[in-house]
């Protein structure tokens, strides 16, 4: 099969213009041009990005909150700064729902460890669905083991969808929870997360939803989409590792527990009493991570001077053209199809092992993923033990997914 597609307009996206920003991606490996389709496990960091973390800590490094000198009061300005610029982007009510954390995983244990331990019983139950990352599993067991609440799990449909009509079945009035993927990192599938958030506080439950997957890729408007809570990494979308945000909303902050103890959390310490500071510094205990919240700030930055719908129409191409590319190997199955998806081609090969796959292409300059990533119990509901899989960004290009192809079917010449 030949692909008939078209891609988007020249003048929407400057694509050559967009990969010099990611001084990264001139690199060579093995002696072939970088080939870097492995976006979903973390995105490149563009200049801006780089430059801002590199003039933080030539100019401006110091701690946060305590000093009383210039350094410190120039470091808390762009730190807070950084907050509020977070709390723009997403649209959150106020820069006190705005927690940094170390990611989405830190992010999701913070509430299961807080909001869940606080408000869970025997007689509740959490709603989960077999898409999602361990990050967004994991955590519930634990509290479940706790508390003695129950984990229900949506099944997922052959195509790798979502099972909202099993979804339906499971809600009821002992539903307290629900925590779901906004975007399957295994799969790219697109959760009907404002639909879940709506049947859920329908029933009376909070949500919670994992955005790591979804924040390079979609806008995120956490007052529209009415969720709890919304959890989401740095890195994934452009910025440094190590920092991360929990949105949560202001009420349910103010009523949570303190997570972890020490410097910064508290308002006045003594042997006889300690009392905790305010928003959001509750749950910010210790040195924080001012580099990286400045770094995801440029990160933000750095988005909002794109065409943001000219992005979301070049990754949708990126992923028509690549599963229609793909699709003429023979013997390739795409695992997640017929449904909405971010851009992101999971797939395997008759009688070729993915890991195997994966190496050859790394061979020829190719970055991919292969394995379970991070999701056994959706490997186990789709009946394989993993996946290749392709994750574009919008520096990718079609040319790359021509190397993928001819990579893979060279790579299959020798494998068969």
């Amino acid at each position: 099969m030949t692909s008939n597609l078209q891609p988007v307009p020249s003048h929407a996206l400057n694509i050559e213009q967009i990969r010099a920003e990611f001084p990264i991606l001139a690199q060579a490996v093995n002696g072939h041009s970088l080939v870097y389709l492995d976006n979903g496990a973390t995105a490149q960091k563009p200049k801006q990005v780089i430059a801002a973390i590199n003039h933080y800590y030539e100019t401006t490094n110091s701690n946060v909150h305590r000093g009383a000198h210039y350094l410190s009061d120039l470091a808390t300005k762009q730190f807070e700064d950084a907050r509020s610029n977070v709390q723009q982007y997403i649209n959150a009510n106020d820069r006190k729902e705005i927690i940094w954390t170390r990611g989405t995983t830190e992010s999701i244990n913070l509430v299961a460890q807080t909001w869940g331990e606080t408000n869970l019983s025997i007689e509740d139950e959490i709603i989960i669905s077999s898409l999602e990352h361990h990050s967004n599993i994991v955590p519930w067991q634990i509290l479940c083991e706790k508390t003695g609440a129950k984990l229900k799990v949506v099944d997922v449909k052959p195509n790798g969808e979502f099972n909202f009509e099993h979804f339906q079945e499971l809600l009821n009035d002992r539903t307290k929870l629900v925590a779901v993927g906004h975007i399957s990192n295994a799969l790219g599938v697109i959760n009907p997360v404002s639909e879940i958030i709506q049947l859920a506080h329908d029933v009376g439950a909070k949500v919670l939803i994992d955005g790591a997957q979804a924040m390079p890729h979609l806008k995120i408007d956490v007052q529209q989409l009415d969720c709890d809570f919304y959890a989401f990494s740095g890195h994934k979308m452009f910025g440094p590792m190590g920092i991360g945000v929990l949105y949560a909303k202001q009420e349910l902050l103010e009523a949570m527990p303190p997570w972890q103890a020490g410097g910064e959390m508290i308002e006045k310490v003594s042997f006889s009493k300690t009392t905790y500071n305010e928003l959001p510094y509750k749950f910010e205990a210790g040195t924080p991570n001012v580099s990286g919240a400045v770094g995801l700030s440029a990160a933000i930055d750095y988005l909002e001077s794109l065409d943001r719908q000219a992005i979301t129409d070049y990754e949708n191409f990126l992923l028509d053209y690549a599963t229609s590319k793909l699709s003429e190997i023979d013997g390739l199955t795409i695992i997640g199809s017929q449904c909405a998806k971010a851009s992101v081609v999971s797939f395997n090969i008759d009688g070729v092992h993915a890991q195997d796959l994966g190496m050859m292409l790394d061979q020829q300059g190719i970055a991919v993923r292969t394995g379970h990533h991070c999701a056994m119990p959706l490997m186990d509901a789709l009946n394989i033990n993993g996946t290749v899989r392709a994750s574009f960004s919008f520096y990718n290009t079609v040319e790359e997914i021509d190397l993928l192809h001819s990579a893979i079917n060279k790579a299959l010449s020798l494998l068969r």
